[in-house]
């Protein structure tokens, strides 16, 4: 608050405003600050100096000497500039970076010169912008600004601890042209003692800078190319080669950058970015890449794909006008088309740019190299434009087939508009709204300080991997890095203590967590804090932007506030530069399995229909999952399941016999996430019986999940489901290590060795593993083997990692289940008879002709009056009644009066068009998650546990009662 209402004003002593530009020659925490700002800025210490030296004798003369601008005023500024630093601010200032310290250089002209390296954190650019700077003068803030404020100290980004320094755009072109191979170039294959003979040889012209060539490094020859050699010179010994031995990109070189950081810390790194700074620019000098027309290539086979594209949405189109399809399918189904044909466009394209100029295209290396544009843009300058959106995220099907290169026709043109000035109006509607949520998350979050070491809770939340559908977004080494623990992390094979609790998750800790599968570790977090006022330092964990265990004191909550706002203006400024063009993913139609094992129904119900296929009867709270045994009962008998506090035990009965099994109650996965609602619960156990039943010997009692498919979210209602329960999955089954191959059986929870396996064998045991074993006998991998695949190697074989163990009898892809992704069917319950109710041909509904079959159908209308309502009424075989209400649009594939049997369709009700994930991508989410809404159609969740049952319609709506177990309603 201090800054913004005191200092960021336009008449405050010692401050000055300029327009900055790049100062490539600084060190990192140099500034360079025109010297008629300089004089200004430091008058009045430059008066005392004066006299201190007794240049003058009283304050008047001292003024007129400052006017005159004579030498000694020169000497006498050279002299306190040296010993104050200054603060640069650029507005808006959105975190902590936006003002840092910095050493002024004297320098002549009129503009501040700024450090290429600090521009990200600033968000600074220079075509024009314009930045503060501010003098501290009490001694406590000359010693804040030299400790804690220097440009040099803020290396890492507060919110997340990757570093933000890192060279970007020239610099990154620079590295990455110094770290390319070319072959059949002068000095091919020579070997060099040192980067000094390389430097020599490619100055007098003996060797190409991407020559392949050898060198000796720490007494061994290596393998590299004279840039890569160059580009050693500045690296430490102690950094692998793995770091700096390859071409290197955006990734890699940040990648570099906190590797040094880790390992030596932040006076070194900011040396060793000045250098790299230093050598990006030296070398995109010498390298020189400039773009050309004829450097943005047109892939010949493009024509022909948009040809055949085009071939498909006429037969679409045919088909619409003929009825097979509704409105809303031809128009996925369109759209669908014009993703595919845009990717593969695109792969094309991104091909031919590769080879062309072997590499060393200028279009390509600006994008591969991560330094300017990206895949989609060049796809628009050379492939095609694609889809566009409109104003309200909804897909205009009429694709832009042109690119930038061949030029975009009147009408392309115009639907281009649409998206471009949607971006350019959000850009300037977003920021201020941005600018906002920032202000008021810190009013909320500015009292959370570090109050104490350790608040003593042994409380925690339990974290796991976050997936999306299918992608990973953050794994669960990200999530628990830097966080205490707060019960202690198990190895769920070994049952030994991984992590025991209070220790704090450094890198190496996140990997040893990942490599054992643990699935959800226990971390403590400012939620479960104890402490009375703020939060402890346990609690919150690391400082993201020093890497140390949080300070007392620190105001963790501000930090906070700025991490989230910061990036939400970003992106909101970032708008405008895709120009609006749609992103949609293809419609997904089937599940695949990846994995090997044995499918499991969870609580999963199938009808038969006339086909005899299998179809969902599910909505929710079921699924399909694809596992391995882990447990196999010895024994046939009754099972009991007893839970404990943090245990589950498992007894199989018969007679006077026993079997007793314990699992861990953290490992088995929880009835929310076999739903799909929880975590992912790949890797986590299922028991797939219930207490009492009756289990058979042989039969596997404790499976390990690999792969889970749940009802509704990847399995939508009613869809085809073409493997049944408890049926193998093969797949190719290769080897993670190095080591002998030994095949085991599974009895009772542990493997008994077994040698008769030969080459070729058709697997017909339940539990067969193979087990890899390195030099010392121990398991370096285990391999589940499922029924119906075919051994390629026999017992006690050498393999190597990535040889193929086992193999399917067929490669065919094992498809899990199947659905139509353009619509949501309704199918019958039940045999019995079908009314229709509020259908009317030419009120609530239309009725299309099919000229082909002769047929027609009726499909209800977009907007149907109040007073009806439409349904299908289905009379059971049981004389039950069940009643189908029909949303708009629906079509209905039934007759009045028709005789239909189980799982037959009897209407398909259209998916939402597609639309386009939001132009302003990011800040737009991020808002929402603070301001309730009250959305269209609000779900009513269960506030109690209880039993739903129906009462008595109430003004045309049906109501709802849900009773808990005290008749409470």
């Amino acid at each position: 608050g201090r800054f913004r209402q005191n200092l960021l004003g336009k008449r405050v002593d010692f401050s000055g405003r300029s327009v900055i530009v790049v100062g490539p020659s600084l060190k990192m925490d140099e500034c360079g600050l025109p010297k008629k700002m300089a004089i200004e800025l430091f008058k009045p210490h430059v008066m005392a100096k004066l006299e201190e030296r007794n240049y003058a004798t009283t304050l008047k003369q001292a003024k007129k000497m400052i006017e005159k601008k004579t030498n000694e005023v020169w000497e006498c500024l050279e002299d306190v500039v040296d010993s104050y630093p200054i603060l640069l601010n650029r507005a808006p200032t959105l975190h902590k970076l936006s003002i840092q310290a910095f050493h002024p250089k004297l320098i002549d002209g009129k503009a501040i010169q700024l450090h290429p390296l600090v521009c990200a954190a600033f968000n600074a650019d220079f075509d024009g912008d314009q930045m503060a700077v501010h003098v501290p003068l009490s001694s406590e803030a000359i010693a804040e600004a030299k400790i804690l404020m220097l440009a040099s100290m803020n290396i890492l980004l507060p919110a997340s601890g990757k570093a933000i320094a890192v060279p970007s755009q020239d610099m990154i072109l620079g590295l990455y042209y110094l770290t390319l191979e070319k072959t059949d170039v002068v000095g091919e294959h020579k070997l060099f003692a040192n980067v000094d003979e390389v430097m020599i040889a490619n100055e007098q012209g003996g060797l190409d800078l991407n020559a392949n060539i050898r060198t000796v490094i720490n007494g061994n020859i290596v393998r590299t190319t004279a840039g890569r050699v160059i580009l050693k010179d500045i690296i430490p010994d102690y950094v692998p080669q793995s770091y700096w031995n390859k071409i290197l990109k955006k990734k890699d070189i940040s990648a570099l950058v906190d590797y040094i950081y880790a390992q030596s810390g932040i006076s070194y790194t900011s040396e060793f970015l000045d250098n790299l700074k230093d050598i990006g620019f030296k070398y995109a000098t010498k390298a020189g890449v400039s773009i050309s027309i004829d450097d943005i290539k047109v892939p010949q086979e493009k024509y022909a794909t948009v040809d055949s594209a085009k071939e498909q949405v006429v037969e679409i189109q045919k088909q619409y006008g003929k009825g097979l399809l509704t409105e809303q399918e031809r128009y996925n189904k369109i759209i669908d088309i014009w993703t595919d044909t845009n990717n593969s466009v695109a792969s094309e394209l991104m091909n031919l740019i590769k080879k062309d100029k072997n590499g060393f295209n200028s279009v390509h290396m600006m994008a591969d190299s991560g330094a300017r544009g990206s895949a989609s843009q060049i796809r628009q300058l050379s492939g095609m434009r694609g889809l566009m959106a409109k104003s309200d995220g909804s897909i205009i099907e009429t694709s832009i087939t042109s690119n930038f290169r061949e030029g975009l026709n009147v009408l392309e043109y115009f639907i281009s508009t649409h998206g471009a000035r949607k971006g350019l109006a959000d850009t300037a509607m977003k920021t201020a709204s941005a600018g906002y949520l920032t202000r008021k998350l810190i009013d909320v979050a500015q009292n959370v300080k570090v109050t104490m070491h350790d608040c003593g809770t042994h409380e925690g939340v339990d974290v796991s991997d976050i997936f999306v559908g299918n992608e990973l977004i953050e794994p669960i080494a990200d999530r628990v890095y830097g966080r205490v623990i707060a019960k202690d992390v198990i190895d769920p094979i070994t049952n030994e203590v991984l992590v025991s609790e209070g220790t704090m998750i450094d890198e190496p800790l996140g990997r040893l967590i990942t490599d054992a599968g643990v699935r959800s570790v226990n971390i403590r977090t400012s939620v479960t804090c104890k402490a009375p006022k703020g939060i402890c330092a346990k609690c919150y964990g690391l400082n993201m932007a020093e890497n140390k265990i949080v300070k007392s004191g620190e105001a963790v909550g501000v930090v906070a506030a700025q991490s989230i706002g910061e990036p939400g203006t970003q992106l909101t400024l970032r708008t405008f530069h895709t120009g609006g063009t749609a992103t949609a993913g293809k419609e997904e139609r089937q599940v695949i399995a990846n994995k090997e094992g044995f499918i499991r129904y969870y609580n999963l119900n199938v009808y038969k229909n006339s086909e005899d296929k299998l179809v969902v009867s599910n909505r929710r709270n079921a699924g399909v999952l694809l596992v391995e045994p882990k447990v196999k009962s010895l024994t046939r008998g009754r099972i009991s399941i007893i839970q404990s506090h943090d245990e589950i035990t498992l007894l199989i009965q018969q007679g006077a016999q026993e079997q007793k099994y314990n699992v861990r109650k953290s490992d088995v996965a929880k009835t929310n996430e076999l739903a799909g609602v929880g975590g992912k619960v790949d890797g986590k156990l299922f028991i797939p019986y219930k207490n009492g039943e009756l289990i058979e010997e042989g039969d596997s009692i404790v499976e390990v999940i690999k792969e889970a498919w749940s009802v509704p979210t990847r399995i939508p209602f009613a869809s085809e489901i073409k493997v049944e329960d408890g049926a193998p999955i093969t797949q190719n089954i290769y080897s993670d290590a190095k080591g002998i191959v030994k095949y085991f059986l599974l009895k009772g929870d542990y493997i008994e060795r077994i040698e008769t396996i030969k080459k070729d064998k058709f697997v017909e045991e339940k539990g067969l593993f193979a087990v890899i074993v390195d030099d010392n006998n121990r398991e370096a991998a285990r391999h589940y083997i499922a029924r119906g695949s075919l051994v390629k190697v026999e017992d006690n074989t050498l393999l190597d990692r990535g040889d193929l163990i086992a193999a399917p009898k067929s490669d065919d892809q094992v498809v899990i289940a199947e659905w139509d992704p353009y619509s949501e069917p309704i199918i019958a319950e039940s045999n019995g008879v079908v009314k229709f109710q509020d259908i009317i041909a030419g009120v609530t509904a239309v009725e299309q002709f099919d000229e082909l079959t002769g047929e027609s159908r009726l499909t209800l209308n977009e907007y149907i009056p109040t007073s009806y309502k439409p349904a299908i009424i289905l009379a059971t075989e049981d004389n039950e009644v069940i009643t189908y209400s029909l949303e708009p649009k629906t079509s209905i594939f039934v007759t009045d009066r028709a005789e239909v049997t189980i799982a037959d369709i009897l209407a398909k009700t259209p998916k939402a068009a597609q639309k386009s994930s939001d132009i302003t991508s990011g800040l737009p989410r991020v808002s929402e998650l603070f301001e309730a809404r009250r959305p269209k159609d609000p779900a009513h969740i269960a506030k109690i546990n209880g039993t739903v049952s129906f009462g008595k319609p109430l003004r045309g709506k049906k109501r709802l009662i849900l009773t808990d177990e005290q008749g409470r309603m």
